[in-house]
């Protein structure tokens, strides 16, 4: 095997309009998979409901983590195993020591299969292969870890940075060719980060002026916000664009630098995540647009996987992973990658409220009362 950097080994992009609706992302019944069975399943298919799933999630910084992740793949979980099954959480709050320390205590705890979001995807490479000499199944959540992973599930990351990209492009019209952009990108020990890129690359580069680009060690707000006065001084305030932000996370801060310097009018920063500081933001006018990338399914699917898995349901299993991925250390990874849609102003009715994530209530506040109306949100 010639390692090689993740990417989706089936080419597949994925048509998706700017204002779609996520609606349309309900998840489908999973067919069966003529001919594919799991003999090397690492767990017993003996193993009824009474498992316990460990969850590791990476920080705290980023809010869908324990507000949404968490909670659904708990009830996914129960809801699968007749309530006999649990979940086992711990959140490494930005620590790759940290997150190690939490493996090793799932292995030695003896829990039923993993779900792992990765800090950093290289370091954690010997936790996973310990899971594996210990037979506990290991499943990359959001991330993709190295290691021998026994599957997948993601949102399609190249695709997330295409729509943030496409984003900035439709915001510039006519202006692009001469306009000045500044890439703040996500923590280079993320695997993601490079697939963020890489899709925006794809429709930013030769298109606009790429003056500047940062990585943001451990995604960190202040590194990001130091990162942006450093991007102003040399660029000049007036003279930026547009703002390709890789997250939520590193929107606020690139905000807070531009407005310090004295920006009367923020320009086009993208993110992903739909944060609600984020959704405030763009409902303000401050930010122009997040990627939502629709939690219930993912962490869902990521609960069905972990639970097939243990229980030997390889048909079932299967079904839910028909995507492959590659990662620097094996081939051929049973993946699920989930579509994503860009949210502006026009279409957070339509996208994060009809699906639950916050209420008018939650996003219209006192501070942004004016905003919401102003934009007919209510």
């Amino acid at each position: 095997m010639n390692p090689r950097s993740p990417h989706t080994s089936v080419l597949r992009r994925i048509g998706i309009a700017l204002a779609a609706s996520a609606s349309a992302l309900s998840i489908a019944a999973c067919g069966v998979v003529d001919g594919i069975g799991d003999s090397d399943s690492s767990a017993s298919p003996e193993k009824g409901d009474d498992i316990t799933v460990g969850l590791l999630l990476p920080d705290k910084d980023t809010t869908r983590f324990d507000k949404f992740d968490h909670p659904l793949i708990k009830k996914e979980v129960a809801t699968l195993t007749n309530n006999k099954g649990k979940v086992v959480y711990a959140n490494a709050e930005a620590s790759v020591a940290e997150q190690s320390r939490q493996f090793q205590k799932m292995i030695d705890d003896k829990v039923d299969v993993i779900l792992v979001d990765a800090l950093d995807a290289k370091a954690i490479a010997s936790d996973v292969q310990k899971a594996k000499d210990a037979n506990i199944p290991v499943i990359a959540y959001d991330r993709l870890a190295q290691g021998p992973i026994d599957a997948y599930v993601s949102h399609d990351n190249e695709l997330v940075g295409e729509v943030q990209g496409r984003a900035i492009m439709g915001e510039l019209g006519s202006r692009a060719e001469s306009a000045k952009v500044v890439m703040m990108n996500g923590d280079p020990g993320d695997p993601n980060t490079a697939l963020f890129k890489k899709g925006a690359l794809d429709e930013l580069e030769g298109k606009v002026n790429i003056v500047q680009q940062y990585d943001t060690d451990k995604w960190s707000p202040d590194v990001a916000e130091a990162n942006m006065g450093k991007a102003i001084e040399a660029v000049g305030l007036d003279d930026i664009a547009a703002v390709y932000a890789a997250s939520d996370g590193l929107a606020g801060p690139v905000i807070k630098a531009l407005k310090a310097a004295g920006a009367s009018k923020v320009p086009p920063v993208t993110g992903q995540d739909a944060n609600l500081d984020a959704v405030q933001r763009i409902v303000a006018g401050d930010q122009y647009m997040t990627v939502y990338k629709p939690f219930a399914q993912e962490a869902t699917q990521a609960a069905k996987m972990a639970v097939y898995k243990v229980q030997g349901r390889s048909i079932e299993f299967d079904a839910l992973t028909q995507d492959k991925i590659d990662s620097p250390t094996q081939d051929d990874i049973p993946a699920q990658l989930v579509p994503v849609i860009a949210v502006t102003q026009d279409n957070i009715e339509e996208t994060l409220i009809q699906d639950d994530v916050y209420t008018v209530k939650e996003i219209c506040t006192a501070e942004y009362a004016a905003d919401c109306a102003a934009i007919g949100l209510k």
